[in-house]
């Protein structure tokens, strides 16, 4: 049975495992961490690497040598039993002679799952469950992607008190304190891609990558643009080449129309289109299938709308600053088409704090 030395350990290895988050793409991979413990020491640390695609247990056992033998790995995902792009992770974990193995959660994949009766096969004691609740949130993104064929989907909103992120003239900068905008770049950085509609592109000219954190890899940047008008000449066309830039547009777009942005080194990718703008579920699955397994949604209005009101909103991150601008401010979420509050997905609550002088609050999806 676990106890707290388990406990304590896993903590540990959830903690490596959420270095590598928004580091797996285009791979759809989940960031597994690992830790072997002997004799209540850790002899060694793992995180699923991104560059040599190597499993977490795979990098702590090289690293333990001979310590991994009698010893126990705490791994935050079962280990795979398939040969993929490296050999099984449960024969590893055998064949290193470790003597027990703590895993907080199973795999949901048929292909890689079965290395907890492998290793109890082996004679390995084997518990399973420790910390699952938490893993659970940290391999949001390969679960959903495993279930739905979607990326695990934050839309995060910095608004005025009463939920507005622009004056009637269009100005937004800045709306949040320096605190807010320094911890939106720490969450891009753990999320695959950052998205957001056109009409943002267009207004904002933004660059979506991440700064003032020493980050050398950069998420993909997603821009939602039926029509593909976006400025040729903008940030994120321009730097394409450096920071990979994504377009989901309609599917009946012309060659020429896709050409130029192809020629700057951009991937557009076609999508149908449901009433007048894109449909979200086969966007979110393209992106899916494309490698990604967390996105960050940073607006604007009518991208926040199309996502709520098509139920794709996984984890709703608020920012709200302390000022007022009135009804002819430009409002954070466009019109649903909503009538009675019965059709209105609720979130629930899951942290609140200050950051400078803003508020934030991280709601999820209560079904």
């Amino acid at each position: 049975m676990p106890g707290a030395e388990d406990q304590r350990y896993m903590a540990l290895a959830l903690a490596m495992g959420r270095r590598g988050l928004g580091q797996q793409q285009p791979y759809s991979w989940p960031s597994v961490g690992c830790v072997l413990v002997r004799d209540g020491r850790v002899v060694a640390r793992g995180t699923t690497e991104a560059a040599t695609r190597r499993h977490a247990e795979r990098v702590a056992l090289d690293r333990a040598g001979a310590a991994a033998r009698g010893a126990t790995a705490y791994v935050t995902l079962e280990p795979c039993a398939h040969h993929g792009n490296t050999p099984p992770c449960a024969d590893a974990l055998i064949a290193a002679g470790v003597a027990r193995v703590v895993i907080a959660l199973s795999d949901p994949n048929e292909t890689a799952a079965g290395g907890a009766a492998r290793l109890r096969a082996a004679g390995i004691e084997v518990v399973t469950g420790v910390r699952e609740a938490e893993a659970r949130r940290d391999h949001a993104g390969f679960l959903s992607v495993q279930a739905t064929g979607r990326p695990f989907v934050t839309l995060k909103l910095a608004t005025t008190l009463d939920g507005r992120i622009a004056t009637a003239s269009g100005e937004s900068r800045w709306i949040t304190g320096p605190h807010a905008r320094h911890l939106v770049h720490a969450m891009r950085a753990r999320h695959d891609a950052v998205m957001i509609g056109g009409g943002t592109a267009r207004a904002d000219d933004p660059m979506l990558t991440i700064r003032g954190l020493g980050v050398a890899r950069q998420p993909v940047r997603i821009v939602v643009s039926r029509w593909l008008d976006l400025p040729i000449g903008g940030k994120l066309a321009q730097s394409a080449t450096e920071v990979p830039l994504w377009i989901v547009h309609d599917a009946a777009a012309r060659p020429d129309q896709t050409a130029p942005f192809e020629a700057l080194g951009a991937r557009c990718l076609p999508c149908a289109v449901a009433g007048a703008q894109i449909s979200i579920p086969e966007a979110l699955t393209a992106l899916g299938t494309a490698g990604l397994t967390r996105v960050f949604c940073e607006g604007g209005g009518a991208l926040a709308a199309s996502l709520l009101a098509s139920g794709c909103v996984d984890e709703l991150v608020t920012f709200h600053a302390g000022l007022v601008i009135g009804a002819e401010g430009t409002p954070a979420v466009s019109v649903m088409g909503l009538e009675r509050l019965a059709d209105a997905e609720r979130f629930q609550l899951a942290e609140t704090r200050c950051v400078g002088g803003d508020t934030l609050s991280v709601w999820r999806r209560t079904g």
